[in-house]
């Protein structure tokens, strides 16, 4: 090869160097410039900061209870986060359970509710602060007789 095509090659050589260069580099600052996925301390944990994470079971035979307590409670700034059926037994008197946390987190979800005995119940297998048993008492408070 002449001296001339192997300068050519150098030249092309380098150029496809510097080409391959600058996408790495852009690459590399493309992933520094996304947001980072928040690691398991950064988020939200319950009870923290004031928040009160609920949940709403009904015991009682009134159907719809736990959906119209649910909102009352997201109004006074609760976090629930799940309602459905109690299976469990009908119940005359709202429980308000205290699964983890202060028991004032229990005394915030009862003045809200405005009903309801509370009581501590730890359960480490609930992922909530507060569970509430719905009792006829509350479907009278609420719905009437």
């Amino acid at each position: 090869m002449e001296p001339s095509g192997r300068g050519r090659l150098l030249v092309l050589g380098l150029i496809a160097l510097a080409v391959v260069l600058a996408a790495f580099a852009t690459v590399y600052r493309v992933r520094e410039q996304r947001p980072a996925r928040p690691r398991f301390e950064d988020r939200a944990v319950p009870g923290e900061h004031g928040r009160v994470v609920v949940e709403v079971l009904n015991a009682s035979p009134a159907a719809g209870l736990a959906r119209l307590v649910t909102r009352r409670l997201r109004d006074a700034g609760l976090d629930v986060v799940y309602f459905g059926s109690d299976t469990l037994q009908t119940l005359d008197s709202t429980q308000v359970l205290v699964r983890r946390g202060a028991v004032a987190s229990g005394e915030r979800v009862r003045s809200a509710l405005g009903a309801g005995r509370v009581r501590s119940a730890p359960d480490s297998s609930r992922l909530v602060d507060v569970t509430v048993r719905l009792g006829r008492d509350v479907g009278t408070l609420l719905l009437g007789p």
